[in-house]
């Protein structure tokens, strides 16, 4: 029996830092009425305040959402208001560490960027962020920019070899996430599983960076059943299937 459902949110739920349209917000408003169900992104909270809570009803039902910013760096639950529950934030010796070699790797990668739309390297405490066209790009122009992953891929892989002790993954559509190691989204699943009480095994995890170096990829490495997609669409699909499952039974 599935008793948690667990969710990417950029490129899963939303499109990329947008709202959640209407009929999102209503599929996950009932799934809430009949399921334990989480989100995990690797925005921050103020990004899950806008792209998800804003167009969700606040009601009784959210006290069965669980809502885990940064990777799963950090975790929220709702009783009469959201409540942080922990927060795995860097020290101010890492976050410099992690910012120069970000800025290292890009030059050695020959990466140069023609226009960017906002901050391109985020510090969100317990994560850094890189966004190769600025946090507030247009969906289109992020949408081309790296549609196979080629670029971060490389980026990626240079990286690594400056900052060994730490956990870097790809995000979103332009994104490069960094956190402490072994805290990533298969930390925040067993979190889940810990806080709530649920087994691995009575999860099902859907997001659309389930490939290996994509930062929903240690959902799929704790041994959650996962299913992936390719946007809100086929998401959208998902729920509607798990809700006539979860009716039937």
């Amino acid at each position: 029996m599935i008793k948690l459902i667990v969710f990417d949110l950029d490129g899963t739920l939303a499109e990329s830092k947008a709202s959640l349209d209407d009929e999102m917000s209503v599929l996950l408003h009932d799934l809430l009425g009949v399921a334990k169900t989480a989100v995990i992104s690797g925005g921050n909270w103020p990004q899950f305040e806008k792209q998800l809570l804003y167009n969700l009803p606040h009601d009784e039902r959210l006290i069965n959402l669980s809502l885990l910013p940064t990777c799963g760096t950090k975790f929220y639950r709702y009783t009469e208001n959201w409540e942080k529950i922990y927060s795995e934030d860097f020290t101010v010796d890492e976050k410099k560490k992690i910012i120069d070699s970000l800025r290292k790797a890009l030059d050695a990668a020959g990466f140069k960027a023609e226009k960017i739309w906002g901050e391109v390297i985020e510090d969100r405490g317990s994560q850094i962020t890189f966004s190769a066209l600025g946090q507030q790009a247009p969906l289109e122009d992020k949408n081309k920019w790296d549609y196979d992953f080629s670029k971060r891929k490389k980026i990626k892989a240079i990286l690594d070899t400056f900052i060994p002790e730490f956990s870097v993954r790809l995000g979103g559509t332009t994104s490069i996430d960094v956190t402490k190691p072994g805290i990533d989204k298969g930390y925040g699943i067993r979190k889940l599983r810990d806080f709530l009480g649920i087994s691995l095994k009575e999860m099902i995890f859907i997001g659309d960076a389930l490939f290996a170096g994509g930062n929903d990829y240690p959902a799929k490495e704790a041994g959650v059943v996962c299913v992936p997609v390719q946007g809100p669409s086929e998401t959208k699909r998902v729920i509607q299937a798990i809700i006539a499952c979860l009716d039937c039974g």
